[in-house]
This record gives C-alpha cells, structure tokens and sequence, in this order.
C-alpha cells in the first residue's frame, strides 16, 4: 500500500503531475483546513504553458491507450478502485480537512467513488458497438463507439473526490487521456488521490495530468486545441462562460450547474419524516450541494407543526470542528461564501422574511437557518444560497405548489413528499428539472441514475453508469463488404 498520500513531506508538495510531479508555473497555493485555518500543505498552480504541456503529451500518449483492449483499461480502474478502499479512512478524513465536511459525508463519499470506479471499469466488459442494419446485400455496417480524446475535466471543491471520479473514470476506460483541474481548495482530496493511486494502479504515463488551478488555468484548459472535450460541474456563471467557449470552438461540453431546488411537502405528508428528509437536504454538508433543497414550499394546512417540526432539528445540530466527536455542521468553506450566505439572509429578512433559528454567523460557522414569510422575489428563493438556510413558502393548491417550483430558470433537482404516491407522481410530472424523488429529499447520488440538470442547471448531459459509455466516447460508422460494387457513373 501506498504511504500516506497526504503527507507535507509528500512528492506532491508544491507540483502539479504531469509525467510525474513537476514544478508549477505559477507558483504555490496554501492548503487549509477549513475549520482550524491550519495550513496542511501547499498545492502547485498550474500555468497556460503547464496546460499546453500537458495536453499535447496526454494527445500524444492517447493513440496508445486507445488501443489497450476495453476490458485491460476496466483492470486499471478496478484496481483503482481497490486502493480507495484501502485508503478510505485517510482519504475521509482530508475530504473532512478540505471542505469542512463531517465524518458521515468524508466517510461516504470515499467508499461512494471506490463503488463509482468500480461501475466504470465495468463499461470496459460492456459492449462497445453494434451491427447496424443494412439495405445493400453484402455490405455489414457496424456502429462501433471511438474515444473522443482528450478530455479536460473540471472539478467544484464542495464533493471534490466524487465528482471528479465520475468524469474521470468513464474518460479513461473508453479511451481517453485526461487533464484534471481540481479546485484550488481541495487539491488533494481532488486530485492528488487521482495522481497517486491511478500511477499505482497500472495506468500507463501521460494519460493523467493533475493541474490545479483557478481562471488562468480553467481557459488554458477550454482552449488548448489538443483538448477535444470538456467536463465541468460547479457555478451556473462559470458554466455560462465555458459553454461560450468551448461552443465557439465547437468543443464537446458537458455542463452541470447550480441548483435552488424546490423541496414540496404535501398536507398528507408525515411531518415527521418530512422534517427529517428536509433538514437533511438543507443542512447536509452546510447545504453546500448543488443538490441541497433550496426552497421548502410547505402546504398552508400543515407549514405550522413543520416549521415548528424544522426549527427544533436545526437547533439540535452541533457546530465545530468536523473531524471532533458528535459535531454535525463543519464551516462554510471560506469567507467569501459565508459573507454572501450572511448577505442573502439580511436581505431577506429586510424585505420580510423572518429567521425563526439562526441568520448570524461566527467566522466560517454559519448557523443552521429557519426562514418563514419567504416569497418569490426575495434573494433566498430566488438564488442559490449555497450555506445552510432553509426557507420556507406556503400554498395552498398543488396547482400552486407547481407554480412555486417551476419559478425559477434551475432545473436540477425536486423533490414531492405525500402519502399519496400517485398525487405526488401527477406533480411530479409538471416540474421542470432533470431529477426528481418522490418520498425523499432531494441530495440523494447514485451512480446508476442519471443527474443532470436542464435550463441553467446544465445543458443535458448526465453522469450514470446509462449514460456515461454516450458522454465519453463518439460514434463511428465502419462499413465492409468484400469487393468495390459497380456505380453507374
């Protein structure tokens, strides 16, 4: 087994990879631990000449690989996913320091990307064309799938390990080369783990590139000619950005975006459950998921007992250090978010909204925050909040429950909660997104569902072991037949 992958002391310290850890062009960035501010390490930036470097050799050493059997590049993911388990508690516990996660979320999302690998290994063994038909006698006409190249995939830091592996291991088992950007706040947990374990694994040199970075080097990587595909998960602006580009290049793009999903709780739902399901979809991870229910609309009949109901599970939630006992809610990941969570709440109070628990804040430890009296028009049901606030709006009507939802140009993810499986179905049906959980809430991952999101939430593309052989290969139509026919010309 490897050493410790995290170590200061560590190859990594300071580089970048690229054909092995290399010195940055521009410079060192610190590594910090979010909820003590303690520096854990120092992660190399990656310049426009760091790209173009390693782009042209991951094009170079792409033909190769392209022509390792489907099912030996499978063996290389598979191995890698044998090494997160192995390295599962150490990996937790930097996804922990990284991104102010507690233990439940570092612990699942290590052993949640170990079983995502493993499902794109698998897309190795499955088939990879088809015999299509034909009007000619004699002509066989097959559909093969043909990497697309190289892809340059671009990683948020809120779930860094996991949304980064569901790119990367579909890219490479069908073929491709890969350049990763993982965010400068979490390089480690998103990209050094790639680097190191993936060497291990047996993949050949030159088919990963680790390059973290910030604007500089993401438009290096959407512009650099040898890259052929973009993946990017993260911020509805940057998204807008990327697509502009990589569109203008005629680049492939698969975009997923922000979201401010609506959570619906019916007047026959259990308030109970329901309150369970919708404190965990607010304040999960500091409700720093794109999946995180954004926007609780609440039947009038019953919003009394569930406010009531959501105040006191907020309240119950410990604060702190994510990595001591029995703490629940770490830090909102840094400054900057924390004063734009504190600004949406002001405002919002301002215009009328009222904070039955929390709204304050002490550094990055943004209190758990009930809002009732929210309506259209107010900054926390309009925008991503991205921090752990859950506003509330009444209806009275389904009809109106679908209008509430559909208010909004995201598109990702909604959630209908209702002892009437059927009636929430019929509502379900009228929500613009591209997921949807009946008798749940809404930050739920599985690797064989496809999430996606459509309007500003993404432009359609989805990551799901359905999905995933169509995102990264192309389609390539070979006909054969055993001698030239005669033409009329």
């Amino acid at each position: 087994m490897s050493s410790n992958l995290f170590a200061p002391s560590g190859a990594w310290n300071g580089k970048i990879y690229s054909n092995g850890w290399v010195d940055p062009g521009l410079g060192t960035e610190p590594v910090i631990e979010k909820a003590t501010g303690a520096v854990v390490g120092h992660t190399g930036i990656a310049s426009a000449a760091d790209v173009a470097a390693a782009a042209a050799a991951a094009h170079e050493a792409q033909r190769a690989w392209a022509q390792v059997p489907a099912p030996q590049r499978g063996d290389v993911l598979r191995r890698f996913s044998e090494l997160l388990l192995e390295h599962a508690d150490e990996i937790a516990d930097q996804l922990i320091r990284e991104t102010g996660a507690n233990r439940f979320k570092g612990e699942w999302e290590a052993r949640m990307t170990a079983r995502e690998i493993l499902e794109a290994a698998a897309l190795g063994s499955q088939p990879q064309g088809i015999l299509a038909a034909s009007a000619e006698v004699g002509r066989q006409s097959v559909a093969r799938r043909i990497p697309v190249g190289v892809v340059g995939i671009i990683t948020p830091w809120n779930s860094p390990l996991l949304l980064a592996a569901r790119a990367v291991g579909p890219a490479l088992v069908m073929g491709n080369a890969v350049l990763l950007k993982p965010d400068v706040q979490s390089p480690t947990s998103g990209g050094v783990v790639f680097a190191q374990l993936l060497e291990e694994a047996g993949l050949p040199a030159g088919l990963l590139h680790v390059l973290p970075g910030a604007v500089e080097t993401g438009q290096a990587l959407v512009k650099d000619p040898a890259v052929d595909m973009i993946s990017f998960t993260g911020s509805t602006r940057a998204g807008r950005e990327i697509g502009s580009v990589a569109g203008g290049l005629l680049k492939r793009v698969s975009l997923e975006l922000g979201g401010n999903n609506p959570y619906i709780v019916l007047d026959d739902a259990d308030i109970d459950a329901a309150t369970s399901a919708g404190a965990w979809g607010s304040f999960f991870h500091q409700g720093q998921i794109c999946l995180t229910s954004g926007r609780h609309l609440v039947h009038e009949s019953v919003a009394e007992a569930y406010t009531e109901a959501l105040v006191k599970k907020a309240k119950a939630l410990v604060m702190g250090d994510p990595l001591a006992d029995g703490v629940t809610l770490g830090p909102v990941v840094n400054e900057r978010q924390a004063a734009r969570v504190e600004q949406i709440v002001s405002d919002s109070i301002a215009q009328g909204a009222r904070a039955l628990t929390g709204g304050s804040r002490d550094g990055l430890f943004f209190e758990p925050t009930v809002l009732t009296d929210v309506v259209p028009g107010m900054p926390v049901f309009d925008e991503e909040i991205f921090g752990p606030v859950a506003p509330i709006t009444t209806f009275s009507t389904d009809e109106e429950a679908v209008a509430l939802a559909n208010q909004t140009s995201f598109g990702l993810v909604a959630a209908v909660v209702s002892a009437d499986q059927s009636r929430a179905q019929r509502i379900a049906d009228k929500l613009h997104v591209g997921v949807v959980h009946i008798n749940d809430q809404t930050v739920l991952h599985e690797v064989y569902g496809p999430i996606g999101g459509i309007g500003v939430s993404g432009n359609g593309f989805n990551h799901s072991t359905i999905t995933n052989a169509d995102q990264f290969s192309e389609w390539q139509w070979v006909t054969s037949r055993a001698e030239v026919p005669e033409y009329p010309f």
